[in-house]
């Protein structure tokens, strides 16, 4: 069975989700981030079935969060290493690490997030570039942007700039 394609759709988060939304996905991305590039250090690391990972590393490849490039001609053999696009999600990983960490542990952290200068635990909120404010309700939700088509602007009222 054929899964939908949520590339073409306007929302955001369905188009992200396009390249990011299957976990093998988001587990291999963790592993970049971790210093990982090879296929067997992968492999080894998510015990993934090699065809699954070549798909996987292939997807993230076409979706330019990953670059491919060779590191031995005979045989040939390549490295996965983290795009500009691909370093951006690590805010994502963080606070996806924040809430799991909050809701899914009840045996404890297994993972943490410290600041590196002092060892402190961090807490990840996500905020207002602009303001520094955390992004939360009621100050904060989401409106029809610009480019929204009607499906859009009904399902999230309001166009982005205009009064509401």
């Amino acid at each position: 069975m054929q899964r939908k394609s949520f590339g073409n759709m306007q929302c955001p988060i369905a188009r992200s989700l396009e390249r990011v939304g299957e976990w093998w996905s988001i587990l291999i991305l963790r592993d970049a981030f971790l210093g990982l590039t090879r296929f067997e250090q992968f492999q080894n690391s998510l015990d993934i079935a090699p065809n699954m990972l070549t798909r996987r590393l292939n997807a993230l490849v076409e979706a330019g969060l990953l670059e491919r490039r060779r590191y031995r001609e005979r045989p040939p053999r390549d490295e996965y290493v983290l795009t500009e696009r691909g370093r951006d999600f690590r805010p994502v990983l963080w606070t996806l690490l924040a809430w799991g960490n909050k809701h899914f542990v009840p045996e404890g952290k297994s993972v943490v997030l410290i600041d590196a200068a002092t060892g402190a635990e961090a807490d990840p909120v996500v905020v207002d570039r602009h303001t520094g404010r955390p992004l939360a309700e009621p100050a904060y939700r989401t409106v029809a942007g610009p480019a929204a088509d009607e499906r859009t602007r009904r399902r999230h009222g309001g166009i982005a700039g205009a009064a509401s």
